[in-house]
């Protein structure tokens, strides 16, 4: 029986990475060795960045909800505290979509929260 050599899966792996590192600068671009390292490590960085993601964005829209709860009279601590009570149940990307979009529909939403208060 004939012996199978492992060439091509080898030669598909190397590929692989290879293709992933694509555009990068240097030797990490055509060197397997070291296109792999590079690959390795931007995959880490990508896995943290999506973490990075989420919590830059909560941050944005805690900013913009603060904002716009000072032009009309309040803090955001007491009015996220006003909305849970009102039974307000709009997350804050979308709170802060409404503050940027339709300010009259955020002071009624602000009204109904220092009622609830």
């Amino acid at each position: 029986m004939a012996r199978i050599k492992g060439a091509m899966m080898t030669r598909k792996r190397r590929n692989k990475v290879l293709k992933l590192a694509k555009g990068y600068w240097g030797s990490k671009s055509k060197h397997f060795k070291m296109a792999k390292q590079a690959v390795m490590k931007s995959g880490n960085y990508a896995y943290i960045g999506r973490k990075q993601n989420k919590r830059f964005f909560r941050r944005l829209w805690i900013t913009r909800i603060s904002a716009a709860c000072k032009l009309n009279g309040m803090n955001y601590s007491t009015f996220m505290n006003g909305c849970n009570k009102a039974g307000i149940t709009l997350n804050r990307k979308m709170l802060s979509e409404i503050a940027i979009h339709d300010p009259a529909g955020f002071t009624a939403i602000v009204a109904q929260a220092k009622a609830a208060l």
